[in-house]
């Protein structure tokens, strides 16, 4: 019984904290102070250099109801040692990003390592109208890249598609050999 009351009590306890939270995030957008989400997408591109591309899109967005000022994107994350650099650079300064508003950035690298590669987050300073202390923000994480590595997603296509097309030349030369078994065929009278 005493382990029910505990759990009731975490429950209440952490429904409470969450509500809070969730106020607390409220009241801060009601305040006039910016918010700022970014999002970081990663895309792979083999070239027949036998090197893999790299296209990084990062997408700032102001979520709250007030203005960011002096806003810097930094994403130093890429090893020189692995990645070169093919157009753009990994950082990027707006003097301001208005409530509702977005903005992105977007650069190119190339990779002729085969690894796998654990990215970390861009990050994000701003300033508030009110305080002059930086705020900062980061990005969301990136998945594990397989660089120069043979896809599995597209080695389990080309298998189910070639299944599929065996199966459609065999049923195109033997016709469709069902045979209905006869317990369900007398429960269909017509």
């Amino acid at each position: 019984m005493s382990t029910t009351i505990t759990q009731a009590a975490v429950m209440i306890v952490a429904g409470a904290l969450a509500t809070l939270f969730i106020f607390a995030v409220a009241s801060e957008a009601v305040s006039g102070a910016p918010f700022i989400l970014a999002h970081k997408k990663v895309s792979l591109t083999k070239l027949s250099s036998g090197t893999e591309r790299v296209s990084v899109t990062i997408d700032v967005y102001n979520q709250g109801s007030g203005t960011a000022y002096d806003v810097t994107l930094t994403d130093d994350s890429w090893d020189q040692g692995v990645f070169y650099f093919v157009t753009g650079n990994t950082s990027k300064s707006w003097e301001k990003v208005h409530a509702g508003s977005a903005v992105s950035h977007s650069f190119e690298l190339e990779s002729g390592k085969k690894m796998t590669y654990y990215g970390s987050p861009s990050r994000i300073t701003y300033r508030v109208a009110s305080k002059s202390k930086l705020q900062e923000a980061y990005s969301t994480p990136i998945l594990p890249l397989e660089i120069l590595s043979e896809k599995v997603g597209e080695a389990k296509l080309g298998l189910v598609s070639f299944f599929l097309l065996e199966m459609c030349f065999f049923l195109l030369q033997y016709g469709l050999l069902v045979q209905t078994p006869k317990i369900f065929a007398s429960s269909f009278h017509v």
